[in-house]
């Protein structure tokens, strides 16, 4: 299959989780299957053995990134650390929504003036609601973050496709960015709220953070063919 085999809103919704340690086989991984996928994730691990030079590359290879990296800290270093990661290229950056709102607000103005000061698109700051592996959060918290994300102009909440329907009906202007996405019948691994694609796009999913469903099959192109095969939009 070829880039050209794959419709382009389809690709475009699907996030590539390179959850390696290195930026070598991170590269790797991102030229394989780029022809599926849109949108490559660099999350706190590849962050943490390569930092903004993962950003780059990716952004280098063609790629948006959704840098996830979970910002929560006082807001004035979510501030200046959300605006040096603007600057770098980051398409969406996630931040905890458990920090309040006045940390969110600081996290959006930070990541749009970096942006913006080097000349690049406007990013989305991306409010982490409820974590995947978390399966006994209490009812009311989605709701409460997503009305903190509202409140502090953030582009966008990350949650699991089983919540995706309640936070698009707060916030239906919200992007949903949905992690711990799997193919049917494919093993959660550590995550406790797993989804088909199909049915999280269904629910009102945004963006798709697809991982080792992918990364971990012996043939990677094939799963991804596989995994792309089955979405209709």
């Amino acid at each position: 299959m070829t880039t050209t085999a794959v419709a382009p809103d389809i690709r475009g919704r699907l996030a590539l989780a390179l959850d390696v340690d290195d930026l070598v086989e991170a590269t790797r991984l991102a030229r394989e299957l780029q022809p599926w996928f849109g949108v490559a994730k660099v999350g706190l691990e590849l962050f943490s053995a390569a930092g903004t030079d993962a950003v780059v590359t990716m952004t280098e290879l063609g790629y948006k990134v959704f840098l996830d990296v979970k910002l929560h800290d006082i807001p004035t270093t979510v501030r200046k650390a959300a605006r040096v990661l603007g600057a770098v290229g980051a398409s969406y950056l996630t931040l905890h929504a458990f920090g309040g709102a006045s940390m969110l607000r600081a996290g959006v103005e930070g990541l749009r003036d970096g942006a913006s000061a080097a000349g690049l698109e406007p990013p989305a700051a991306l409010a982490v609601t409820i974590l995947t592996s978390d399966a006994d959060a209490p009812a009311h918290i989605l709701g409460s973050r997503v009305r903190t994300a509202v409140e502090a102009g953030c582009g966008g909440v990350v949650c699991a496709a089983g919540d995706v329907r309640e936070a698009k009906q707060l916030a239906p202007r919200l992007l949903a960015v949905v992690p711990g996405i799997r193919p049917a019948g494919a093993s959660a691994d550590d995550q406790a709220r797993t989804s088909t694609p199909q049915a999280a796009l269904e629910a009102g999913a945004d963006l798709l953070v697809i991982g080792r469903a992918v990364t971990a099959a012996p043939d990677r192109a094939k799963a991804a063919a596989r995994l792309v095969e089955g979405i209709t939009l």
